[in-house]
């Protein structure tokens, strides 16, 4: 299928009554007179990141779709378009999102559910699996943050970062962790962080999270890290019997570029990392 009919495949915007509102969602569909095979769950990344990567999330959405499987994109709790500030965003609040995104779908598609996350996305996504309500069928992880604590540590250097930058009297290293733990919320970069967030996202680590499913894993490497080692989570899990699959793409870090871009590189490496499901026939009834 060619760009410009992938282009043209049926996009459904529409918003989902959630608890506290609604959540705003976009339904890439299969090409007309074509069923499902499957049905597939974004979770976005963190914060900016989330506007940083529409572009190739959409993008994959659309290739994914043109393959055959329903892909529905959501913007949880207080991010987006959704309902809530951002400053009253929860952990468990995005859980029950992806509870409901997952039956949504599931009613609405015929075949496997698979959840696909970027950065504190996918680590989200492989929290959730380990006591998702619904079966899921694989997981794929992009670029995944693998320790809830250092996300939120890096995402705080932004605030350090900024203040710096800005001269006068710069903040003290540690300032934003010690007001988190004092209970109040700390803004970084035009988001305000609530300390219930951060205490959750901290306690949070996919070495603790042993998948039962697949895992299809890719991230960036740099021209000058060709041929670096496995992660060492990937390694430990595997030495655990899971099913690991692992590629890299060197387009660049999109997901905090200050140009958007295009990434041709990662959906050539996810079409070929995820092949084993993505050129399976559909089995006749």
């Amino acid at each position: 299928m060619n760009s410009a009919a992938i282009d043209a495949l049926p996009l459904l915007p529409f918003f989902l009554p959630a608890s506290g509102g609604q959540r705003y969602c976009l339904l890439h569909l299969p090409p007309p007179g074509r069923s499902a095979r499957g049905g597939i769950i974004y979770v976005h990344p963190f914060a900016e990141e989330l506007n940083k990567s529409r572009h190739v999330a959409a993008a994959q959405a659309r290739a994914f779709a043109a393959l055959g499987y329903s892909v529905l994109q959501i913007d949880l709790f207080g991010c987006g378009d959704s309902s809530g500030d951002f400053g009253e965003a929860r952990w468990d609040i995005w859980h029950n999102d992806l509870h409901l995104a997952c039956a949504w779908l599931a009613q609405r598609v015929d075949g496997p559910l698979s959840v696909w996350g970027l950065r504190l996305g996918a680590l989200l996504a492989l929290d959730f699996a380990s006591r998702a309500p619904l079966p899921l069928a694989r997981l794929l992880l992009w670029q995944p943050e693998t320790d809830g604590r250092r996300s939120i540590d890096r995402f705080l250097r932004l605030r350090l970062a900024a203040s710096m930058l800005a001269g006068g009297t710069q903040e003290a290293p540690g300032h934003a962790r010690a007001a988190l733990a004092q209970g109040e919320s700390v803004e970084v970069a035009g988001y305000l962080l609530a300390p219930e967030l951060a205490l959750a996202i901290d306690g949070v680590s996919a070495a603790a999270l042993p998948p039962s499913v697949p895992i299809y894993w890719l991230d960036y490497q740099a021209p000058e890290q060709a041929g670096a080692p496995l992660p060492p989570l990937v390694r430990h899990w595997r030495e655990q019997g899971a099913a690991v699959h692992v590629a890299s793409f060197g387009d660049g870090p999109f997901w905090h570029s200050g140009e958007l871009l295009a990434c041709p590189q990662l959906l050539a490496a996810t079409r070929t990392l995820c092949r084993d499901w993505l050129d399976e026939e559909r089995t006749p009834p």
